[in-house]
């Protein structure tokens, strides 16, 4: 096994002397950063159209907030594959109103109504640190919004649209984060729907057992069949429901679906980092070979500072000490990090599992890129 090195280790020695004009001030803030005119249509901000509820109490999540009874018209959901928070336990809901339904229609696309809401709970060692919260607005803009948990765990307050530093104490030093209305943005705005790990792949109904943290509850309200058959969901092709899971491999399969519930939501064709040519995100009428295509044997446009010399590919099929991106997601440098933000610490068991899949894929990498190249 081949190890990449974190870079959260690197002294000063081991970092380029000189770094290009702004690079140091944050790239990947800089490179999420999004223009209005890249929003999705009619998915622009609407901050000043409502405010955000002073507390989680006040948006609805509870039946009863005194013993923290979450509604049970909410309905609890786990994607498949889910993000990576600093190892964070989590719990999501979703509401739709009375007698509407998503138009699954768009397959990569799903359409929710408006007064739709999403909750996603975020806990460490037990205790609960923050809540975020998403409604889609009547005039089909969504509102985001975090709250804070209180010490005693009885209350969750609204944080200041910047976020909050220092929210709990991580390993090594590091502290969590609570993500401001901009950053929220950054991720939510950058594909084609705003809302992230409720589709069709995240919840398919073919469960992968070896899935990184899979959701151990029961999957009822998980799977596709499940959700259309309760009306939740409409106008899915029935074909969608069944259809087999991506991947050439169950370690292939593995990975694409890290990188599409990790990195997909910002490095897809869609977005305002399309030009980049790298897309994570899974089509669900082709759901791997875009991925496999923008990575295998693809050359860095823009090769940051940090990288291991040699290093030319995104991913070098049979090299992961000579992949960038393996590179990239077990740094903490802010040059080089990958996410860009919403971590703190690597996710080491995902680096682990790209690298031995990168030793593996040259078997298939010339295959996937002529097929590709043949539907282009």
């Amino acid at each position: 096994m081949t190890h990449i090195r974190n870079n959260t280790t690197l002294g000063a020695a081991a970092r380029p002397a000189c770094l290009p004009a702004g690079i140091a001030a944050g790239l990947g803030m800089l490179m999420l950063s999004i223009a209005p005119e890249t929003l999705n249509a009619g998915e622009l901000p609407a901050s000043a159209a409502r405010e955000a509820p002073a507390t989680l109490f006040e948006t609805g999540l509870y039946s009863e907030p005194a013993r923290l009874t979450v509604d049970p018209a909410h309905i609890a959901f786990a994607p498949q594959y889910p993000l990576w928070t600093d190892g964070a336990e989590k719990h999501r809901w979703i509401a739709l109103p009375p007698g509407s339904a998503i138009d699954a229609s768009d397959p990569d696309g799903w359409d929710f109504p408006i007064g739709t809401q999403f909750w996603k709970e975020f806990s460490f060692e037990g205790r609960k640190v923050e809540t975020r919260y998403m409604e889609r607005l009547a005039d089909g803009s969504w509102l985001f919004a975090t709250y804070a948990w209180s010490e005693d765990q009885r209350s969750a307050d609204l944080v200041s649209g910047k976020g909050r530093k220092g929210a709990h104490p991580l390993a090594g030093g590091a502290s969590h984060t609570i993500p401001g209305v901009t950053d929220c943005r950054a991720c939510h705005m950058s594909g084609p729907v705003p809302v992230l790990g409720f589709g069709a792949r995240q919840l398919a109904t073919d469960d992968d057992p070896h899935v990184l943290r899979g959701d151990p509850a029961p999957r009822r309200n998980r799977v596709l069949d499940a959700l259309v058959a309760r009306g939740v969901v409409v106008g899915l092709d029935p074909r969608i429901i069944a259809a087999d899971p991506p991947g050439r491999s169950q370690l292939e399969r593995d990975v694409l679906g890290y990188l599409h519930g990790n990195c997909g939501h910002c490095h897809n064709s869609k977005g305002p980092l399309g030009r980049l040519g790298l897309d994570l995100r899974q089509s669900v009428s082709d759901p791997h070979a875009r991925p496999l295509v923008t990575t295998l044997g693809q050359p860095l446009k823009s090769p940051p500072p940090g990288l291991t010399p040699g290093t030319v590919s995104r991913v070098e099929p049979g090299r992961p000490d000579l992949s960038a991106l393996p590179q990239r997601m077990a740094s903490r440098w802010p040059v080089l990090q990958m996410p860009p933000l919403g971590t703190t610490l690597v996710d080491v068991e995902a680096v682990d599992l790209i690298n031995r899949w990168i030793a593996e894929v040259e078997m298939v990498s010339a295959e996937a890129r002529h097929e590709d190249g043949e539907e282009e």
